[in-house]
């Protein structure tokens, strides 16, 4: 497939880097020039727990998009949530206004957002559960071994073949399953991120850390239980990611069987390797803008909406609006959290 990713971060390097060592033709389109420059005069390394590979997918800057003249069959859109808008616009023009098709690889719920501009009979999705990263020009790093790695699915939950074709296109980089069920994948993905990217962010530790250290876990439960609660309140039908129940994360919240929540816990800190930060954590580490209001911050939203009372998700996006940008994570951040724990 030709497909231009809009975005070349951590998912959006490894994912086109990958795809380009399958076969695929892919254009990374990105606006860090040091990284685009790197990847059109060395190639694009990409590090996985298997070793490194060195690929050659195309790079461009964002005004280069101009001179793109073939459509894409496919856009991925990679960006931050708050870029949602101006990256599917800016791809409208070169993506075939026939069989073309946009795709969310984003964390949050994206989705609707994405398809009011690129239309919803072209839209489609990517639930992610690998983790990657991009510290430095021309290098994309996967850091877990999480497998399936990618869910597709249709916004309406059909199940059509453009959405087959790109599972197919998508086992070059991982294992990936087909979805009936857009919504309950997303919300299910919105409880783990919840859980765990804004808590990396303040307290400054890693996927693992947070997992592993006893007061981030307990929190982290409770962030998770409040999405839980909020998504069923909202008539969505919750799965199961990366061995976590939504159901036993609710007990777990309200004291019942912690032990097994704790085990899931703990195995999915061995497979996210000790390198592993999420993207809300590798913001910070960068003086970034983090996505809170549209992670935590939208789970508290809903929760309003159906008043469902979210207390653990509503602190934490008050600590970190109170932080600003530019700050650095600490554990001492965390504190108001803990004195809320039961």
């Amino acid at each position: 497939m030709h497909i231009g990713i809009m975005g070349a971060g951590g998912i959006g390097s490894v994912v086109g880097g990958l795809l380009s060592k399958g076969g695929h033709d892919i254009t990374l389109i990105d606006q860090w020039p040091e990284h685009v420059e790197k990847i059109k005069t060395d190639g694009l390394i990409v590090e996985t727990r298997e070793g490194e590979f060195l690929t050659h997918p195309k790079a461009i800057h964002l005004h280069e998009l101009q001179l793109e003249t073939v459509p894409f069959d496919a856009a991925f859109i990679a960006v931050k949530s708050y870029d949602t808008e101006w990256a599917t616009t800016m791809m409208l023009r070169y993506v075939d206004p026939d069989h073309g098709v946009f795709v969310d690889f984003q964390n949050g719920i994206n989705d609707e957002r994405m398809a009011a501009i690129a239309g919803v009979e072209r839209s489609l999705a990517c639930i992610i559960t690998i983790s990657a990263a991009c510290y430095e020009p021309g290098r994309g790093i996967r850091t877990d071994v999480n497998s399936p790695g990618f869910k597709i699915a249709e916004h309406d939950g059909s199940d059509t073949t453009r959405a087959r074709e790109l599972v197919e296109v998508m086992n070059a980089v991982e294992v990936t399953e087909f979805s009936n069920d857009l919504w309950g994948e997303r919300w299910s993905k919105l409880m783990v991120n919840c859980m765990n990217n804004a808590l990396s962010g303040v307290s400054g530790f890693g996927t693992a850390e947070v997992r592993t250290e006893d007061d981030t876990r307990r929190i982290g439960i409770q962030l998770g239980a409040e999405v839980a609660r909020v998504a069923k309140a909202h008539g969505k039908q919750l799965h199961a990611v990366l061995g976590l129940s939504p159901e036993a994360v609710i007990d777990a919240a309200e004291g019942r069987n912690v032990e097994d929540v704790d085990a899931a816990l703990l195995e999915t800190a061995r497979k996210a390797g000790s390198g592993g930060v999420p993207s809300f954590g590798q913001d910070v580490r960068k003086g970034r803008r983090t996505e809170i209001d549209y992670l935590n911050g939208y789970v508290s939203e809903l929760g309003r909406q159906v008043n469902v009372p979210t207390p653990f998700n509503d602190k934490i996006v008050e600590i970190v609006h109170d932080l600003g940008i530019n700050f650095k994570g600490e554990k001492r951040h965390v504190q108001p959290l803990i004195d809320m724990l039961p």
